[in-house]
């Protein structure tokens, strides 16, 4: 194995939000495109012996993007990546391996609720050690590097074997590739009622789970079917798929319209919800009820008190200028302080809640995410 030091010259256009960089899939595998942007991430942040998280929402490129990373990091000389297995973990669940490990920070591979597919979106984004994505000073660092790029670092190896759990390595650099799910399942149990849970499944409530081919689909089989006792099938589109198997996974009624239908017929069943690509959004309803992100947010902001985690309320709530009142009620209601933050970017929807500390929740702002159709921030940091 030897490091590789390749010339290269910027190239036009990278330039990061706090959702990373997102480009059509062609331009990310296109010569020295990905090399670029993820050697501009370790300059930034820096490399040599941290440890990091890495993982994706499983779209068309996600595997192969993954191997270059890898490489790169062993050649920046990182002591340690951690990989969900395939190269898969939600952006909740990297958060939370990121704090759970106390990890340097965390690149996940992901275009969000993007299609995906050979001529779709791909992305990539990094998050900082609170789990957070990178703040705007750190983005715009990674883009002024990638302004200024002159080479990059990979090293000539085979490629890692993500498919089996376990302790690789590769040029010295440990990777362990761990189950995407496990962790985050456990954190879920530590913060929602999971024996009330599992005897309101068994009293024969009834749910539909739409995960749109896409991330969520292994986290909400083992969550609601394999530990809550959900029926068999309760999660649909489960399995995660390169092309979202040609679903667009933006969960709301335009897109999720088999879910949306199945709520609103004659034998839909108590509940149903739909996430998005990389599991950090999401759409709830009733049987022949649609509820609004705005509405989710205030009834979560109202009731977060009753699950453990929760117990001892919330220090806050916050949306985005355009989204409804519902939110502000509940915290006048509650006592606690809310905001209405003006929207950046394509964000014009963000809820968000801040447990009060010291809480269980302050550990794990941004898994447990809001039921909200667009971005969702917890505590201080966004984590999208």
């Amino acid at each position: 194995m030897q490091i590789q030091t390749v010339a290269t010259q910027p190239i036009s256009g990278q330039k990061p939000g706090t959702s990373g960089l997102r480009k059509k899939t062609p331009i990310f595998m296109g010569p020295h495109y990905l090399e670029n942007f993820v050697q501009s991430i370790f300059d930034v942040v820096g490399a040599a012996g941290k440890t990091f998280v890495l993982g994706g929402d499983g779209r068309y490129f996600n595997d192969r993007a993954a191997q270059v990373i890898l490489r790169m990091a062993a050649a920046n000389g990182a002591a340690r990546v951690i990989v969900g297995q395939g190269a898969l973990l939600s952006t909740p669940a990297a958060s939370h391996l990121i704090r759970l490990y106390k990890t340097d920070g965390g690149i996940i591979m992901s275009a969000s609720h993007n299609p995906g597919g050979p001529k779709e979106d791909f992305g990539v984004k990094f998050n900082m050690p609170n789990g957070g994505p990178a703040p705007e000073s750190v983005t715009e660092a990674m883009f002024t590097r990638t302004t200024e790029i002159t080479e990059y670092k990979i090293l000539s190896a085979h490629d890692v074997d993500l498919q089996t759990i376990g302790r690789h390595d590769l040029g010295g650099m440990i990777v362990d590739v761990v189950d995407p799910v496990a962790d985050y399942a456990a954190l879920m149990e530590s913060l929602f009622d999971f024996p009330a849970l599992k005897a309101m499944f068994a009293s024969g409530f009834r749910m539909r789970m739409d995960s749109m081919c896409a991330i969520t689909g292994p986290y909400a089989t083992e969550i609601l079917e394999n530990r809550l006792g959900a029926a068999k099938g309760t999660v649909v589109h489960g399995t995660p798929l390169p092309d979202f198997g040609g679903m667009h996974p933006d969960p709301n009624p335009t897109w999720a319209h088999e879910l949306m239908a199945e709520m609103m017929g004659p034998s839909a069943p108590d509940f149903g919800a739909a996430s998005d690509g990389d599991g950090d959004r999401n759409m709830v309803l009733g049987a022949g009820i649609y509820v609004s992100p705005s509405d989710s947010l205030a009834v979560l902001a109202a009731n977060a008190h009753l699950a453990p985690g929760y117990a001892r309320g919330l220090a806050g709530v916050a949306r985005s200028m355009p989204t409804s009142a519902a939110a502000d009620r509940v915290a006048d209601a509650l006592g606690i302080q809310y905001t209405k933050p003006r929207p950046a970017g394509n964000s014009l929807a963000t809820c968000s809640m801040r447990a009060r500390p010291p809480c269980a929740a302050k550990k794990a702002l941004a898994p447990v995410r809001t039921m909200c159709a667009k971005k969702t921030v917890f505590g201080p940091s966004c984590c999208g």
